[in-house]
């Protein structure tokens, strides 16, 4: 069987990204990450959930503490106010500095060491927040980084299939696949009820408004 590790959040993208790879013939490996984020005990509980259902080879939790140590984003820093949804060129102050390249570097690592293909991350460019490093420029170059990091037998391929999809075709697909929506999480500020004033929120409320559909999730304010 082919062998995936997949980054998953528990939010929409990852884990209509991580039935995608099941859809597609792999094993999953699903690695999930706290550093300290506002929200880190609902996005554990869904990913875990979320790969629960999908019988998942692993589970694996990483503790990147030092990311919040280091700060520079109100996702750690609760002496920030979480941004709302920001328009124009400026990259909200959720950003986390360089955070998917700590991601895929210790994806690289669980891949390598279990011998999986694919490294599938749920990264998009259309309708997102601004992050440098959700570019497709970045994937490429991370994936040269990976091909010339590991043994010369390991083939590890850097999976992105939503880079040029936006939130609404992303739902589209997952609802194809059968994902629990109600099961995943995406609010930056709340674990009870989602704020609908983040980043996060705007998109995902968005996506589902394209196409005619309620986000089964609870708002605060619906």
């Amino acid at each position: 069987m082919m062998k995936a590790v997949c980054l998953l959040s528990g939010g929409m993208d990852s884990s209509t990204l991580a039935y995608l790879a099941r859809d597609m013939g792999f094993d999953l490996y699903a690695v999930h990450f706290n550093y300290g984020q506002r929200t880190e005990s609902r996005e554990r509980l869904a990913a875990a959930t979320i790969a629960g259902l999908l019988d998942a080879e692993e589970f694996l939790e990483v503790d990147l503490g030092y990311l919040s140590r280091i700060g520079a984003s109100s996702l750690t820093d609760h002496s920030m106010v979480v941004d709302g949804f920001v328009e124009g060129d400026r990259i909200p102050n959720t950003y986390v500095p360089f955070r998917n390249a700590n991601l895929l570097a210790i994806a690289t690592s669980f891949a390598e060491a279990r011998g999986a293909e694919a490294i599938f991350i749920g990264v998009q460019s259309q309708d997102y927040s601004g992050y440098p490093d959700c570019r497709p420029t970045f994937i490429e170059a991370f994936q040269k980084a990976v091909d010339l990091g590991t043994k010369d037998d390991t083939r590890i391929t850097i999976r992105a299939p939503f880079i040029n999809m936006n939130k609404s075709d992303i739902i589209r697909k997952g609802l194809e696949l059968g994902v629990p929506y109600q099961h995943t999480w995406s609010c930056y500020r709340n674990e009870e009820r989602a704020c609908g004033e983040c980043g996060a929120c705007h998109y995902r409320r968005e996506a589902f408004s394209r196409l005619g559909l309620r986000d089964p999730i609870q708002y605060e304010k619906e």
